[in-house]
């Protein structure tokens, strides 16, 4: 695998947009700033949902440059959010699709009124355009329409299909494209089919799963997955080859340990996360209950809760 050249970044900060949870009565530290209740008077409050969304901005040689990543689910969380936590979509410089699924890209359609008639760089895996399903045990399905190309293309947006690793912000933020899959642990989802050609097929590995990193001076790799479908451990290991920084600072997202065809990776995933040291881990979204807890309590000084409107500051 041909190593990428990963600029590194005097600071980054990862905005929480969208997420499951909403907690304005966590407090703040020198790791992340919270959205509390109350302050200042008469502001309006944030939305959770089951869906996930980041703003990750970047600061490097003076020049602060933003993207965002993933959109939520509802058409109009997104942007209350972001009307709230006042940041303005026209100063985006790409979006960033982790994958196809509704709860990572239904807030584009809100989003897309905000933009105007702007080019904005959407970034996702061409598998993203996939009409998905998940077919139940009990035989009921559960659709997961794609994002419509035709629609976001006629509002102004530029879809760039990636499959390879791809740069942004000016080669400070890593994209990963799709990930190897190296584990004998994080093993897809079983129930997950997707729509090729004529024919429904089975689709456990979600090809279209990618993650972002950025590259901390002195501090090393802040990695962002969206649900984490690719698993957290093999997504680590990924964009490690591809930059060829080793020291992983922070990992936070989903990583899509909830639930019962889940739930054995949970200890053979925070084991390796274990190993891996970073000085923060921020589950999020699909990370579920079980795993979320098994990860602070076996790393209780790199554990922080996640919450709607939460900035963490590297």
């Amino acid at each position: 695998m041909a190593t990428l050249a990963l600029k590194e970044a005097d600071a980054v900060e990862i905005l929480t947009v969208v997420d499951n949870i909403s907690d304005m009565l966590l407090t703040s530290s020198d790791r992340v700033k919270r959205f509390t209740l109350g302050s200042p008077p008469g502001r309006r409050e944030l939305q959770a949902e089951h869906g996930f969304s980041a703003l990750v901005t970047v600061l490097a040689n003076g020049v602060s440059r933003s993207l965002l990543f993933d959109t939520g689910l509802s058409r109009g969380g997104l942007a209350h959010n972001l009307d709230v936590l006042q940041v303005k979509p026209n100063e985006l410089r790409a979006i960033v699709l982790s994958h196809g699924h509704i709860d990572h890209t239904n807030g584009l359609s809100g989003l897309v009124r905000r933009l105007g008639r702007r080019r904005m760089p959407l970034l996702l895996h061409p598998d993203a355009r996939l009409m998905r399903k998940l077919v139940l045990p009990d035989g009921h399905e559960l659709p997961l329409p794609p994002p419509d190309s035709r629609v976001l293309r006629h509002e102004g947006i530029e879809l760039i299909e990636q499959r390879a690793p791809s740069m942004l912000l000016d080669d400070t933020a890593l994209i990963s494209g799709q990930i190897e899959r190296t584990t004998d642990f994080e093993r897809g989802f079983p129930i997950h089919w997707a729509r090729m050609g004529r024919r429904w097929q089975p689709d456990p590995f979600i090809h279209d799963d990618q993650a972002l990193a950025l590259n901390v001076k002195g501090k090393g790799l802040v990695v962002l997955t969206g649900c984490g479908h690719a698993g957290v451990i093999n997504t680590i290991r990924h964009v490690r080859a591809l930059c060829g920084v080793k020291r992983i600072h922070a990992v936070i997202g989903g990583f899509h340990l909830s639930g019962p065809l889940f739930e054995p990776a949970i200890e053979p995933t925070v084991a390796a996360l274990k190993e891996v040291r970073p000085a923060v881990v921020v589950p999020a979204h699909c990370t579920g209950w079980k795993a979320t807890h098994a990860i602070a309590a076996t790393m209780p000084d790199a554990f922080v809760q996640n919450s709607v409107g939460s900035r963490f500051r590297f």
